[in-house]
């Protein structure tokens, strides 16, 4: 949620600072800070907005700073937005400055105890009381990295911190548990940050630290140790991706380009993995094998947001292929239940960012269940991804847009493959069916992209008709269902229109009495939909007898649904399976276009982040 960034090194710092900002400003904040050296003194500048007041704030008042320094937005938890409990924080001395991802549980006692020694706090945040225990250490030890690590020692929670002191301006020192945060290692120069795209315009050299690390930053490199003291070795990873490839590249916004790069998420996401030749699946890079599946009694996909609904169509796959009953939970739910989970148990468990701290609660309790753990995710050496007894990365690049796009065409893209993979295992696909879905796959890429290019007029016309509407309901049957889910959300979120996906058979449970003539009805109706495309054209006539405008998306050259409906977008004729991928391209076009012409901030939607590292 959150955003950290931190250097030391030659580089003027207020550049690599607010460079490092502007490129987690996707991950959603209200407020931002910095604090650096000028001379043998802390500087520091906060803001209630955006980065770039920030960067106005200092440019105005014509700051030379030195490094070390820390830049922190924040994305309100404890305490409202505000320029007091914006990031850094600091002690009674205002020596020592804390940034500071996460939340501390214990911070209410912490303060209680703090205040009754004299300690003065000045914010309502959980994280200003790491400062005053660093400062109480401080007194004990006179050395940053022994008081940071005594501190941690009394605090409970999801952290990761940068702590620098002004007596001490060679050193910053860091922390890590159940909160992201990458190092970046430069000659003689070191950087950290919560997530890789803040530090590539300097670095490719990464170091993922883990939780209960913590580590002395200084200008030779990073010395990391584990919370009991002991010394330990990180590798140092080399990041294939550059920094051009998190820039706009000429799109007015993130989403639009992500939505974009779509059909080469989708290649790359299937590069290596597929042989169209034979339709034979190698998962090899993740490390599955046929034993890994052997056995298997019971399915749980477990994920938040958007990553869940890309579980729900996995559910329709694997039960149709791989013939094994599905569950798929909310990761905010599922650990607080009574899951019946054993060693016959495969737990996928799927994140973008692999720092998704329900995701992540419910990933350790499936391996104290003894199920086998797989994890879908994105991001290299991310916690969900370390943990998991396996991982396959979803090769999407870098998504900086918070309404995700690339990455659930991705997810459902290893859905696909994995279909094909365990369908082959049971002997539920035959390999004619096998060798007809993987030429599917192959030519989906193009697909995709014919769509974007065709639709996307379209949408931005039908746009300019719908947006002032303040409710939408979508329908979809079967395995599009998720799908109706999936593009009222990314409605919602980026546009703020109330917006609610059905399973089109419970319209008449309930959502029916919605409609009237300024409440849109998005349905998806592909006639390849077999039994459920005469059950959609029932609902839709049910919509329409009541004077509610449809806008139907099916298959090219469907003229029975086209005169149906109120408006009509046709898409390319694909199967049951590749359909998820290709009805989902569109809403997100639809939901950006409305969002563009409401003026809303499509990048980062209010009250959003783009990875959620608190439950």
């Amino acid at each position: 949620m959150c955003g950290i960034i931190g250097y030391l090194g030659k580089r003027p710092v207020k550049t690599v600072l607010l460079e490092g900002l502007r490129r987690l400003e996707y991950r959603g904040y209200d407020s931002a800070g910095v604090v650096f050296f000028t001379e043998n003194n802390l500087f520091v500048e906060r803001v209630k907005g955006k980065v770039l007041d920030l960067d106005e704030r200092l440019a105005n008042r014509e700051v030379r700073g030195q490094a070390p320094g820390l830049g922190h937005t924040r994305w309100a938890t404890h305490g409202e937005p505000s320029k007091e409990n914006a990031h850094p924080h600091f002690d009674c001395t205002g020596e020592v400055a804390v940034v500071h991802n996460g939340i501390i549980e214990n911070y209410h006692a912490l303060k209680q105890e703090l205040s009754a020694r004299g300690h003065r706090f000045v914010s309502e945040t959980d994280t200003e009381v790491i400062a005053h225990l660093v400062e109480e250490a401080l007194r004990e030890t006179g050395d940053l990295f022994s008081a940071v690590k005594g501190a941690l020692s009394k605090v409970k929670g999801a952290y990761a911190l940068g702590v620098i002191w002004r007596r001490d301006p060679e050193t910053i020192v860091v922390a890590r548990n159940q909160s992201p945060l990458v190092l970046g290692v430069g000659e003689n120069e070191v950087f950290l940050a919560s997530d890789v795209p803040a530090i590539l315009p300097w670095t490719r050299r990464v170091i993922f630290l883990e939780d209960g690390d913590l580590a002395i930053l200084r200008v030779e490199g990073p010395k990391i140790f584990r919370l009991t003291g002991e010394e330990i070795t990180r590798e140092v990873h080399e990041i294939a991706w550059d920094a051009s490839q998190a820039e706009k590249a000429g799109f007015p916004h993130f989403m639009l380009k992500e939505i974009y790069e779509q059909p080469e998420a989708i290649r790359d996401t299937l590069r290596g993995r597929l042989n169209p030749e034979t339709g034979e699946v190698d998962l090899s890079d993740a490390e599955l094998s046929p034993e890994f599946f052997e056995g298997l009694e019971r399915i749980f996909i477990v994920a938040c947001g958007t990553s869940y609904h890309a579980g729900l169509v996995g559910k329709y796959l694997f039960e149709k292929w791989a013939g094994i009953p599905v569950e798929v939970d909310l990761a905010s739910e599922f650990r607080y239940r009574d899951v019946l989970i054993n060693d016959r148990t495969l737990a996928i468990f799927i994140s973008q960012s692999g720092e998704t701290a329900d995701t992540l609660a419910g990933l350790r309790l499936a391996k104290e269940l003894s199920a086998r753990v797989l994890a879908i995710c994105n991001v290299l050496g991310s916690t969900i991804a370390r943990e998991a007894h396996r991982v396959i990365y979803t090769h999407a690049g870098p998504e900086i847009g918070v309404a995700s796009t690339k990455a659930f065409t991705s997810q459902l893209t290893i859905f696909l493959l994995l279909t094909l993979y365990m369908g082959r295992l049971t002997g539920r696909l035959t390999l004619e069916r096998a060798m007809e879905l993987s030429g599917e796959l192959v030519e989906l890429p193009e697909k995709v992209n014919l769509v974007i290019k065709a639709v996307h007029p379209v949408l931005k016309e039908l746009s300019e008709k719908y947006f002032r509407q303040e409710d939408f309901l979508y329908l979809g049957r079967n395995i599009l269902y998720p799908v109706a889910l999936e593009g009222a959300l990314k409605l919602k979120e980026i546009s703020y229109i109330h917006a609610e996906g059905y399973a089109a058979g419970e319209m008449k449970h309930g959502p029916i009495a919605l409609i009237e003539e300024n409440v849109p009805t998005v349905a998806l109706a592909p006639k390849e939909g077999g039994i459920t495309y005469e059950k959609m054209l029932s609902n839709i006539e049910e919509v329409r007898s009541r004077r509610g405008p449809v806008i139907g998306f099916g298959t090219e050259g469907d003229a029975h649904l086209a005169n149906l409906v109120t408006d009509f977008v046709g898409l390319p004729e694909v199967s049951w399976e590749v359909s998820p991928i290709l009805y989902t391209v569109p809403l997100q076009l639809l939901a950006y276009e409305i969002a563009v012409k409401r003026g809303c901030d499509v990048d980062q939607p209010r009250n959003l982040a783009k990875s959620v590292t608190v439950e």
